[in-house]
């Protein structure tokens, strides 16, 4: 795991990448119970009979499903060391790219874009791309802006 120390690691790290988290498993379970937080229970999430017949051959995880693992993984992957509040400030852009089948293996990339200095902080805009193991195509790139405010402001 990459540990940004203080504010000039965190401006030199902009355009580079942070690193690549762990494999995690998309189950039905944790699918099931994203539909049970959320109330989304479509179909093609949590009905394994009817979704062979469907698009996708078997259940498929929500789009914000995958979105949502973004704290877990990147929690493996670097963290923001030192006296700081992280904010979410927005996300930019988001695009489910291809659709993560049930048992799935994801893990997510993630790259420093953007670094700019504010009178309380920092404030980073990331790219994560969430990948499928044995898929040539990501199946999620997100741009997440996340403000950094000391705490001793």
């Amino acid at each position: 795991m990459r540990v940004l120390n203080d504010r000039r690691e965190i401006a030199a790290a902009e355009g580079t990448e942070l690193g690549v988290s762990e494999w995690v498993q998309v189950t039905q379970e944790r699918i099931n119970f994203f539909a049970d937080a959320t109330g989304d229970r479509q179909w093609i999430h949590i009905d394994s009979e009817r979704a062979t017949e469907g698009p996708f051959g078997k259940t498929v995880a929500h789009g914000y499903l995958t979105l949502s693992l973004l704290p877990f993984l990147s929690a493996q992957v670097f963290a923001f060391a030192g006296d700081v509040a992280r904010v979410n400030y927005g996300i930019n852009r988001v695009r489910f790219v291809t659709a993560v089948v049930v048992d799935s293996k994801v893990r997510k990339r993630v790259e420093v874009l953007k670094v700019r200095d504010m009178a309380k902080g920092q404030q980073v805009t990331l790219r994560h791309t969430i990948e499928i193991k044995g898929s040539d195509k990501p199946a999620c790139v997100a741009e997440t802006v996340t403000l950094l405010m000391d705490a001793d402001s």
